[in-house]
């Protein structure tokens, strides 16, 4: 058996199917090594729902034997990496989609945590467009999602502590990009951030764990200004210009069009504020509640000050 690392064991506190999953992860990543005959030749890592074996292939080629958590933001990453075939992103060998098992290819641990936070955005803005493939059959929409939201956001209580304004604009934003034709057709990575660029010998940068849907390439700017806020929040030049020169990078690397990336990045900020409100009682996080509620309006405010 393999020893998974204490951090990752520790994710048992979130609750009885994470200690399920837990207990049978050490069976599981043993039967994977066995069943394709991997050599392991490194100590596990993890990120937030997976475990990362270094192993090499029967062929001796280094590679890495990732296993999550099963969910549904991961049931179909097997299908988006297949479609990218390794172009941008990390080169799928194997996959056993049952048992959320991937087979990948082995990448450095340098990610764009690294570089100054508007160099990385140049480096996503270029990655979007070799990642935005026409969508496989398979994944779910964005548009039914926003759909979603838009009616959640409605449902708010006007005493809720976000601007009602803000709540109001996200929702009618919501509506209208779910009935938008442009909002469907290309697989989206929606999860794209400084972590989740990694370096690579095939190529420099190569992105790692998407959450594929069938959506809007516009929509995935908002994670880029939200990932690395302490950042933003010490900066001389202020966080709105912070949050403001970010988007921008990316907006013009990536050739988007300026409004409809602005329109997702509001959506997307007060779904996560949302999302937040709705958290059970008990919940913990590491950043309070009023620090995230805050985070998320003043993303929204920034792009469109």
């Amino acid at each position: 058996m393999i020893a998974l690392p204490e951090t990752f064991l520790a994710y048992a506190a979130r609750g009885p199917e994470w200690v399920a999953f837990l207990d049978r992860l050490p069976a599981l990543v043993a039967d994977l090594v066995g069943e394709w005959e991997l050599t392991v030749d490194g100590e596990p890592t993890h990120g937030y729902g997976a475990v990362v074996v270094p192993v090499h292939t029967p062929a001796g080629r280094p590679a890495v034997l990732k296993v999550g958590w099963p969910h549904v933001e991961a049931e179909h990453e097997h299908l988006a990496l297949q479609h990218w075939h390794g172009l941008g992103a990390v080169q799928l060998l194997r996959a056993d989609p049952r048992r959320f098992a991937l087979l990948l290819e082995r990448l450095h641990r340098e990610d764009l945590g690294d570089l100054w936070d508007v160099e990385a955005c140049e480096v996503v803005g270029a990655l979007y467009g070799r990642l935005h493939v026409p969508a496989p059959p398979q994944l779910r929409s964005l548009t039914s999602y926003a759909e979603r939201w838009a009616a959640e956001l409605d449902a708010l209580p006007r005493d809720a502590p976000l601007p009602r304004r803000l709540v109001e604009q996200a929702a009618s934003l919501g509506r209208d990009l779910s009935r938008d034709e442009a909002s469907t057709g290309r697989m989206i990575h929606t999860d794209l951030h400084y972590a989740n660029v990694l370096a690579g010998d095939r190529e420099p940068w190569l992105a790692i764990d998407p959450k594929p849907l069938d959506g809007d390439p516009h929509y995935e700017v908002a994670p880029m200004l939200w990932n690395r806020w302490d950042e933003l929040a010490s900066a001389p030049r202020g966080v709105r210009d912070g949050v403001r020169l970010r988007f921008h990078t990316l907006v013009d690397v990536a050739g988007f069009d300026e409004r409809r990336a602005r329109d997702w990045v509001v959506v997307r900020m007060m779904v996560n504020a949302l999302w937040r409100l709705q958290d059970p009682p008990g919940t913990r996080r590491q950043t309070s509640t009023d620090d995230y509620l805050t985070q998320c309006v003043t993303i929204a405010k920034a792009v469109q000050d």
